[in-house]
């Protein structure tokens, strides 16, 4: 154990973590996201998985991952097929996580296209989460330097 890391944090994650750079993704999938195969075409290389709700993954990560500033779309979610502005509440619970973690609304990202974005991405951590469309992309951001 660590003081201050959310327990939930694994060694394989907190790696992937901080070797991230400026501008990498991290994809956070529910269970039915085919997070194998799309891991294989990350620069990790393999799949993370953290068997919690997508909400306490997110709030986990986000506890020690800076958001990127510099663009629009560092916060997104998968949209419902067919129903691109409806929010499910995993998406809800996810966005309260994002706000509290200094980001912002986050965008819909048409499903093809969340899978490919993920395949580019740095790596995708699966979660426990079984609900629908429980699927988030977030964009690292920088950690400024000390004032002194």
């Amino acid at each position: 154990m660590l003081k201050n890391i959310d327990p939930i944090l694994n060694a394989g994650v907190l790696y992937a973590l901080r070797a991230m750079g400026h501008g990498d993704d991290l994809i956070i999938a529910d269970t039915n996201f085919p997070s194998d195969s799309v891991a294989r075409e990350t620069v990790l290389g393999e799949v993370l998985r953290i068997d919690c709700s997508a909400a306490e993954v997110v709030r986990a990560v986000l506890s020690l991952y800076p958001l990127d500033t510099f663009v629009d779309d560092a916060m997104a979610r998968m949209e419902v097929v067919g129903e691109p502005d409806k929010l499910l509440p995993v998406m809800e619970e996810v966005q309260v996580e994002v706000l509290a973690a200094g980001g912002s609304t986050m965008i819909g990202i048409e499903r093809f296209a969340f899978y490919e974005r993920s395949k580019k991405a740095y790596a995708v951590i699966q979660t426990g989460e079984r609900r629908f469309y429980g699927c988030f992309a977030f964009r690292k951001g920088v950690v400024p330097p000390d004032v002194s």
